[in-house]
């Protein structure tokens, strides 16, 4: 079942669409940025987030959505912006039927590196080593796009695990 992970970002937002098997083994599939325009009117930045992830849902199919979710930020204009961009990843979803999850950057570092203070580079290192890769993904936002969908992987199996034993399976 692939899954869509989703870094948002008004400037790059990055994606990586992972599959797992009924094992839970987690295979890459591709990734990449979604990138827009400085000098582009927001609202247009907005819609080519949307027509994008969209792209990749038709494309590839996810049966879930995983996004980071925003973190508090200092600079209250850049954390709208990028509340606009979440929303417009998640709005493509929901388009599509999709459910969404969120996850704080903490709890994907987490899931990823086993610490929530874990830096970029050790984060894109340990995707590295959970997706078997030969080489690093090409942007960052890719790599944590990439975790975003680990961290949901590890969750969702998680959470199967509890209701089935919650229903005596």
């Amino acid at each position: 079942m692939p899954i869509l992970g989703i870094d948002p970002g008004i400037a790059v937002t990055g994606f990586s669409i992972l599959d797992e098997d009924g094992s839970g083994q987690l295979t890459y599939r591709r990734s990449g940025d979604v990138r827009t325009h400085t000098k582009a009117p927001f609202s247009n930045r907005l819609k080519k987030i949307f027509d994008e992830i969209l792209v990749v849902i038709d494309t590839d199919h996810p049966t879930a959505v995983a996004l980071e979710d925003t973190f508090v930020s200092k600079n209250v204009k850049s954390a709208l912006k990028l509340g606009q961009a979440r929303g417009a990843a998640i709005l493509a979803a929901a388009f599509r039927g999709l459910p969404v999850y969120e996850y704080s950057p903490t709890a994907v570092k987490m899931a990823v590196v086993g610490y929530g203070g874990a830096s970029k580079a050790q984060v894109q290192q340990m995707v590295e080593h959970f997706l078997h890769l030969e080489k690093p993904l090409h942007s960052e936002h890719c790599a944590d796009a990439a975790a975003v969908a680990i961290c949901h992987a590890h969750s969702a199996r998680f959470n199967r695990q509890v209701d089935r034993s919650q229903s005596g399976k």
